[in-house]
């Protein structure tokens, strides 16, 4: 099957190659905005998110008790404690997708229940606080707190029928658990594993803290411009107008070279005035780390720790960056007037639609609020806004990649369509409820 696997991918590779229609400006245009999705990914989550989480998920694999987790996140575990710390973790962890995926993977593979696996895999990016008062700031307060409620509840119901729908297989992970042989009691007490995570986590928080990117940009010919920051690559940034300006409107995308910008002014803030701080916060936790893994660690843990850490690099890294190139791609021959035409009533179908493109589409944490505000301004319901709301965060085809390479692609496949219909059902309910 691994074999087969292979040359399918060699040839879906091969065949794109043979066929991509390159003398197309759209085509090109479209490949040239993949290489920069590529590379904003690179510059601004990678180092920040994705290779501190693949640190975590590697201690967790190596330092974190196999009975600790299976007592509390197992399939036998207190289900009202195990999802409940799975559902709401997104609000002390306030990571995004790309920090949960690999800490998800950790917690299955030392022995958490598929249930609250997948309630944690929802609910940690859904669940962002900063997303959600952004959420309620720009696009209402009643579409805020419908996405915060519905974050928890959607966590807690999709972790419950996963867990039924592969009971049995969950069954044959628990036996094959209890013929496992125990690992060696930990040279560490408790407080010192509870620490060592803990600063780990803040490490990954503080780092991958986030700019809501309101700015206003003076351009060299005296233009200001309000606008919301979503993309800067090495050459370029990418911006939403903010506020009607110079005969552009609201929710316009610009694309400006950095030679003709003067200089780029951020709101001012708590949230900016912390992010400005986070690599000196994010350093005295990493420092902290260190000194904590060269007092309490043997070399031979620190060695299998690492092992662990570049098995789940190797494992995860392709597919986010694969993925990540792919959903810039398709996301340039989809222009923003086109998918809020298909969105612009509270029908079953505008529902599904907003529901399956925010499942396969990456929105960087925050970054779904100014792009849902430029497609409610050219016609977008609420009730598709709350669906893409609720399935984008959690998933995209980056996601999806990973997730199948951990749990396989019939439980990816069951969790995918929950997502979908969920929010699909939740955004016409939401939507029915606002417009009687």
């Amino acid at each position: 099957m691994r074999e087969w696997k292979i040359f399918a991918a060699f040839a879906g590779i091969f065949g794109v190659a043979y066929v991509l229609p390159l003398s197309s400006p759209k085509v090109t245009a479209a490949i040239l905005e993949a290489f920069k999705m590529l590379q904003w990914y690179a510059r601004n989550h990678t180092l920040a998110c994705v290779v501190p989480a693949l640190f975590i998920a590697g201690g967790i694999i190596t330092f974190l008790s196999k009975e600790a987790v299976l007592r509390h996140l197992g399939p036998k575990a207190n289900k009202v404690e195990a999802y409940s710390v799975a559902s709401v973790s997104g609000t002390v962890l306030a990571v995004c997708s790309c920090s949960v995926l690999p800490m998800f993977a950790g917690i299955y593979r030392v022995g958490a229940g598929l249930g609250p696996a997948s309630a944690f895999l929802y609910s940690g990016p859904a669940l962002n606080v900063l997303a959600i008062f952004l959420t309620a700031r720009v696009l209402g307060f009643q579409i805020g707190v419908a996405r915060a409620v519905g974050a928890i509840v959607f966590g807690v119901i999709i972790g419950l029928i996963m867990a039924v729908v592969f009971r049995k297989d969950e069954q044959e992970r628990m036996d094959a658990a209890a013929v496992t042989p125990e690992p060696p009691a930990s040279k560490r007490s408790l407080w010192q594993t509870v620490l060592y995570f803990a600063c780990m986590m803040a490490f990954l928080v503080f780092s991958d803290w986030y700019n809501p990117g309101n700015v206003t940009i003076h351009r060299s010919d005296g233009t200001r411009i309000p606008a919301v920051l979503l993309q800067e690559t090495k050459d370029e940034v990418l911006v939403q107008v903010d506020r009607p300006v110079a005969g552009m409107k609201v929710g316009d995308k610009i694309t400006l070279a950095k030679t003709e910008i003067e200089r780029i002014e951020e709101a001012q803030g708590l949230v900016i005035t912390i992010f400005h701080m986070k690599w000196y916060l994010a350093g005295a936790m990493g420092l902290a780390v260190l000194l904590m893994v060269w007092r309490w660690f043997e070399p031979d843990e620190v060695k299998e720790w690492m092992h662990n850490t570049w098995d789940f690099a190797k494992l995860l890294v392709p597919l986010l960056f694969g993925g990540v190139f792919i959903v810039g791609f398709l996301g340039a021959l989809l222009p923003d007037e086109q998918v809020a035409g298909l969105v612009g009533d509270n029908s079953v179908k505008s529902n599904l639609v907003a529901s399956v493109v925010g499942c396969l589409f990456y929105f960087a944490t925050l970054t779904e609020i100014p792009i849902l505000q430029a497609l409610m301004e050219r016609g977008m319901h609420e009730g598709p806004a709350l669906a893409l709301l609720l399935a984008g965060p959690a998933l995209s085809l980056p996601s999806l990649l990973v997730i199948r390479s951990v749990i396989g692609l019939k439980k990816t496949a069951v969790f995918t369509v929950l997502v979908i219909v969920m929010a699909t059902i939740v955004g016409l309910t939401y939507g029915s409820l606002i417009s009687s």
